[in-house]
């Protein structure tokens, strides 16, 4: 967290030599990072009228003023009274407890007014930062050693605006949408695949101070030698698939596949529309935009993506395939952080934080890639992998069972690298996001493996 600009923080305490702490640098850093998450989500929320925030704008997902509210409760359960201090909004835990209340069942709730729960979530904000001075970051508490407890509110915050978004793009009509930069070309000249040798790595972490507990313990795992896509699978070589008959044969998928893609009629993935007889478009939050045949291929569920890759005669990879191609130097022996090294991410190297609203171009950062040659495996859409969302050898929930223990088993696909919504500080290589397989409405793609035979 070095890199944390120290701005919007908490006055900061002077060490007996004139320096800081690394206390408080550490909450310097802290109230930089909440500051972020909420000006993140705010500059989102801000275009829209109170009625959309109400409307629930698909059954797959909360209404918008709830998520808003919910983030604030989350906050005022951790970092107020979850570390002793006193609350602010103990009365609306069971508004906002999203195991009490299924998504299509949230708009029923007496949710807070939108005025009302932006004024709740900024006095839970205000009671924090002010309570921050006080508290002992280096005091033993296993929620306080560097901050965790800080660090997985932040990224609950981070990943709740990717959900905003999700939802937003769902919604019907023109979404107004901060502006941003049209993403790099895609100008780097790859090789369709690289092989990564057989071998033992590290998987999971010890060491990444917020990291959660699902990417916990560090471990050693050999994985045999494989191939894997230098990049995402494109809109061009989708529609290949989708053009030899793919959605209409059985044989590429699996049973329960099958039974999903004829009940709920998949023929392409969401948001896409054929416009004559050689030409399609894209729906992105309400408009209508030429599809991007170089652009990494979303909004498929894990039965499409291996439906792919078994037509083209291979397989997706699995979990620890994928981390291991994204983060181990076989030349150091030794894990990297990113695919690229241990430096934060930045605008050259990975397509994060609704920088561009979308992917970026196949080839559009070759700085990012890995030791073995791989690119944008952070960032642009998230992958699914083939495996079930399982617990690692010596797991411990922490701090709580629902964050991930309760999901643990086969109805889960696990997801890896994060997408252009997704914020980097949410977003390294052990990161691991789960969901079912028949989800499309996620910023999901993914890339194709082959055995090293």
């Amino acid at each position: 967290m070095d890199d944390v600009p120290l701005t919007s923080a908490p006055k900061t305490a002077p060490g007996p030599n004139g320096s800081r702490s690394r206390d408080w640098q550490l909450k310097d850093a802290v109230a930089a990072r909440l500051t972020d998450s909420r000006r993140r989500m705010l500059t989102l929320l801000e275009p829209l009228a109170d009625h959309d925030l109400r409307r629930q704008h698909s059954p797959l997902m909360s209404p918008l003023l709830w998520d808003l509210a919910h983030v604030g409760n989350y906050e005022d359960v951790w970092l107020l009274r979850g570390l002793g201090l006193e609350g602010v909004g103990e009365r609306y835990d069971h508004l906002y407890d999203a195991f009490r209340h299924p998504r299509r069942d949230r708009p029923q709730l007496p949710l807070l007014a939108p005025a009302e729960a932006r004024a709740y979530i900024s006095s839970v904000r205000g009671r924090v930062l002010d309570a921050l001075d006080q508290v002992e970051l280096d005091r033993g508490v296993r929620l306080l050693e560097d901050g965790f407890v800080y660090g997985m509110v932040v990224q609950h915050e981070h990943q709740h605006v990717e959900t905003m978004l999700a939802t937003l793009q769902l919604k019907a009509g023109p979404v107004q949408l901060p502006a941003v930069e049209p993403p790099p070309k895609g100008a780097m000249a790859m090789p369709a695949e690289v092989l990564v040798d057989a071998g033992p790595f590290v998987m999971g972490t010890d060491t990444d101070p917020w990291a959660y507990d699902n990417e916990r313990p560090g471990h050693e795992v050999h994985v045999d030698a494989f191939f894997l896509d230098t990049a995402p699978v494109t809109n061009r070589a989708f529609l290949e698939f989708i053009d030899g008959g793919g959605y209409h044969d059985s044989r590429w998928w699996t049973e329960d596949g099958w039974a999903w893609c004829r009940e709920a009629g998949l023929e392409h993935p969401d948001f896409w529309r054929r416009e004559g007889a050689s030409s399609w478009s894209v729906l992105r939050f309400g408009r209508r935009v030429a599809l991007d045949l170089a652009e990494p291929v979303q909004h498929v569920c894990w039965y499409e993506a291996d439906a792919y890759a078994r037509w083209r005669g291979r397989r997706l990879p699995s979990e620890a395939e994928w981390e291991k191609a994204a983060s181990w130097d076989p030349a150091r022996s030794r894990k990297r952080r990113y695919p690229w090294g241990d430096a934060a991410p930045d605008a050259s190297l990975a397509n994060l934080g609704q920088r561009h609203h979308g992917p970026a171009p196949v080839g559009a950062y070759p700085h990012g890639a890995s030791a073995y040659g791989c690119a944008q495996l952070i960032g642009d859409v998230w992958e699914w992998t083939a495996s079930d969302f399982t617990a690692y050898p010596g797991f411990r929930s922490f701090p709580y069972r629902e964050y991930s223990e309760v999901f643990y088993g086969p109805d889960y696909k696990v997801l890896r690298g994060g997408s252009w919504a997704t914020d980097p500080i949410a977003m390294r290589n052990t990161f691991r996001n789960w969901d079912y397989p028949i989800r499309r409405q996620i910023f999901a793609g993914f890339r194709t493996a082959r055995d090293a035979v």
